[in-house]
């Protein structure tokens, strides 16, 4: 028998680019931040197992390639890396949606470079970047609102840095879920707890 544990979701959105509270820019180290404009199946699932693998992001695990390339190519779909000293450290993934929402699909660093002050710039970045998809995307609306969640099993950190960054709650879900081990970016990169 699977044990079960309580998941909390919260939705949350901005609805207008002056709702965003931008954070600085880390200090001192060479953080970029790049859009990968060339669809690559490998890459985003390289991103995504990578920062998500212990907070059980697991969706997109059986993805088959041509899902992955089916999915980056839609447009408006657009990623953004964030690099320090030129290794990816993390990623926002913006996905248009119909009525001029862009939701940030995913976001988040892998976790050696969590804890640097890399995360709030990205998230800031990411958001403004949602706020002018239409600019690089013509055949979009111009964007109305851009929305996210989060859930209990994201970082304990991740719902006050959206807060932080002028994001408001908007709905909140609390479901029973089956648990799920963290898969971590390949099998035993990560230490498991009983």
């Amino acid at each position: 028998m699977s044990s079960r544990s309580t998941l909390t979701t919260w939705s949350l959105e901005q609805t207008s680019p002056g709702d965003l509270l931008p954070a600085a820019a880390p200090e001192g180290d060479d953080v970029r931040i790049v859009r990968a404009e060339v669809p690559s199946p490998e890459f985003s699932r390289f991103l995504y197992a990578s920062v998500g693998g212990d907070v059980l992001w697991i969706d997109r695990l059986a993805w088959s390639y041509a899902q992955w390339q089916e999915h980056l190519r839609r447009p408006g779909v657009e990623t953004w890396v964030a690099y320090d000293r030129g290794t990816p450290a993390g990623y926002v993934e913006l996905e248009p949606q119909d009525g001029g929402a862009v939701e940030i699909v995913y976001f988040g660093l892998i976790p050696a470079f969590r804890g640097r002050r890399i995360g709030g710039h990205l998230l800031s970045y990411g958001t403004a970047r949602a706020w002018d998809l239409a600019e690089r995307w013509p055949a979009l609306p111009p964007t109305k609102r851009v929305w996210l969640h989060t859930c209990s099993r994201d970082s304990e950190h991740a719902l006050a840095n959206y807060q932080r960054r002028g994001f408001r709650l908007f709905d909140t879900k609390v479901t029973e879920e089956a648990d799920v081990v963290a898969p971590g970016p390949w099998p035993g990169a990560l230490p498991r707890t009983s």
